[in-house]
């Protein structure tokens, strides 16, 4: 028996028992008498205690343990001179009798702490020893939690979860596919699914009316903090509802996970707010409720005086922070670096002081009256303290580096507490975005959106016009995740289809299976999925959901501990007739 009980199980009512455990060293400490070890298992710490006087030569064998040693201890459970309140185990140690080693290991090449000294690069190499941390641990326990509870929730709303393929065909919109050659059919290829859209819509023509997986998802995308190259969705579809059904069922869902997983207590009714109202009011899709500062439109009021880089702007907006108007000099130009930083793009920042003694102080005083200020003063309702943050330029450019900059005010003012959550319903999307570059219409979520029935009118009037019948569910300025009510009516897709420019031959070919699916009797149905990796890494209090992956890949898209991807041999590419070719 390699134990009887855990690391972290052991309490003072176990005083006097005999133990046995096992697991990894954390520590070793050498106090002359007396040598200490820490054990350590997923469970926890326990404090192993060997006498110089009692048993020399076992005191002497525990001293040549190193860290990371693994270890098997048989001892009688005593109570600590010296407790440790850190510890859950920190009233007891084991007086070892027995000790066995069962395998040594090298010095690891960082420190196996919560506070370790290993670079991000060295850990995911290492990411077996890293996944040893407590840290990281509680990550993966806690995502852990949060699938069951997902399942436990969708099961008792009579969901069925269904696994779908994982080589599909390769299909064009969304994100670049991964593709994998087919040995068996020469030159031809599979796809890994972006996501199992088409296979949930088709097992709603199936009569699967409640469908749902914890399913892996691949998109072949730049990486960034809340972007893996494979990635974890929770992906749900109904049918016979409309939109409210769905939103209601996944708020449930939501407000399902905050309460038995952080024991917090959400609104039952979540606020909804248009796409169009977001982009105004917030600058973007997935706007920070967590604190106000909305925007206000300055263009009027600001323009028709002799400030030309208002007047030959298309939008003026701003932000009104409160109690800012101390900023001083240094503050006010870090400001403005952070707007023009490149990934930004503004290219200055105006400020107006609302001073306490109630006087008005402002970069562009030379081009407007205290009354023209006052009048923007009271336009944002500002208060005595307040300062005012204002970029002019071009409307669709402008309103995201107002939205960045807002952002940052709320950071820089504690505004974005991790332990708020304010959650949002934004609906009413354009079904359609224009792409400049191919000079045609793109789906701005997928081609089988639906749009507002009222809009249906407006796909050959005026197509950019079109709202789509979709929704995002966005919490704390992150998009937690989205959907929308399908195109269930085989004329309305064909009519999306061409306004996406695919010719009938090429939606034939692409999307056959799916139109001939339509015609036995597709119901009404729509969906939703969302990132369960960027959810887990929210209730986490953390930003990169690289940290609740167990084998994450890097931000160029690799996996540093087993290099991949890698070469493969000439005749695995023989087989699948395929020749490499030199990037230029």
């Amino acid at each position: 028996m390699y134990r009887t009980h855990t690391c972290g199980e052991l309490r003072i009512e176990h005083i006097n028992n005999t133990v046995t455990l096992s697991g990894w060293v954390q520590k070793m400490r050498n106090l002359g008498g007396m040598t200490f070890v820490d054990l350590r298992d997923r469970y926890g710490l326990t404090q192993l205690a060997f006498n110089m006087e009692t048993n020399a030569a076992l005191c002497e064998q525990a001293r040549k343990l190193g860290r990371e040693f693994v270890v098997k201890v048989e001892g009688t459970v005593q109570e600590r001179s010296s407790k440790n309140p850190k510890m859950p185990t920190g009233d007891i140690e084991i007086k070892v009798e027995i000790l066995s080693i069962l395998n040594k290991s090298v010095t690891p090449p960082f420190t196996i702490e919560d506070e370790t000294d290993g670079g991000d690069e060295l850990r995911m190499k290492y990411r077996y020893l890293d996944l040893r941390r407590n840290p990281v641990r509680k990550n993966i326990e806690l995502r852990h939690r949060m699938a069951q509870e997902v399942r436990r929730y969708l099961d008792a709303q009579k969901f069925i979860e269904i696994e779908t393929p994982v080589l599909i065909k390769s299909t064009p919109e969304g994100a670049r596919d991964f593709i994998v050659p087919s040995r068996m059919n020469a030159n031809q290829f599979y796809a890994l699914p972006q996501s199992p859209q088409v296979f949930k819509q088709l097992l709603m023509v199936a009569g699967y009316d409640r469908y749902f997986q914890i399913v892996k998802c691949f998109r072949d995308e730049d990486l960034r903090a809340d972007r893996q190259p494979e990635f974890t969705q929770i992906d749900c579809e109904m049918a016979f509802v409309e939109q409210n059904d769905i939103l209601d069922t996944f708020e449930g869902l939501a407000r399902h996970l905050f309460k038995n997983i952080l024991n917090v207590t959400l609104e039952d009714k979540f606020p909804r707010m248009a796409y169009d109202q977001a982009m105004t009011l917030y600058g973007n899709d997935k706007p920070d409720l967590r604190f106000d500062m909305k925007f206000v439109d300055l263009t009027d009021l600001a323009k028709q005086k002799d400030f030309v880089v208002f007047n030959q702007a298309e939008y003026i907006g701003g932000i009104c922070a409160e109690g800012c108007a101390g900023y001083s000099r240094k503050e006010l130009d870090a400001m403005t670096q952070f707007v023009q930083k490149p990934q930004i793009g503004a290219k200055g920042l105006i400020y107006v002081k609302y001073n306490e003694d109630g006087s008005i102080k402002s970069s562009v005083d030379k081009f407007y009256t205290e009354e023209d200020l006052m009048a923007w003063v009271e336009l944002f309702k500002a208060k005595p303290g307040d300062l005012l943050l204002i970029l002019p330029g071009e409307r669709n450019k402008t309103l995201p580096q107002l939205s960045e900059l807002r952002l940052e005010m709320g950071e820089r003012l504690g505004l974005r507490d991790r332990k708020k959550f304010v959650p949002l319903w934004v609906v009413d999307f354009p079904l359609l975005e224009w792409d400049e570059d191919s000079q045609r219409f793109h789906a701005m979520h997928h081609p089988f959106t639906s749009p507002k029935t009222e809009d249906v009118p407006l796909m050959e009037t005026d197509p950019g016009k079109v709202r789509a019948n979709a929704y995002d569910l966005v919490i704390n300025g992150v998009e937690i995740g989205g959907g929308s009510i399908r195109i269930f009516d085989e004329d309305l897709q064909k009519k999306m289809f061409d306004l996406l420019g695919f010719t009938p031959e090429e939606a034939q070919d692409q999307f056959g299976f799916l139109m001939n699916a339509f015609k036995y009797g597709a119901p009404p149905h729509g969906g939703v999925a969302f990132g369960f990796d960027r959810w887990v890494a929210m209730f986490a209090g953390i930003d990169s959901i690289r940290d609740v992956i167990a084998f994450p890949k890097n931000n160029s898209g690799r996996d540093v501990m087993i290099d991949s991807p890698s070469p493969v041999a000439q005749a695995q590419l023989d087989e699948l007739f395929l020749k490499m070719v030199q990037p230029k």
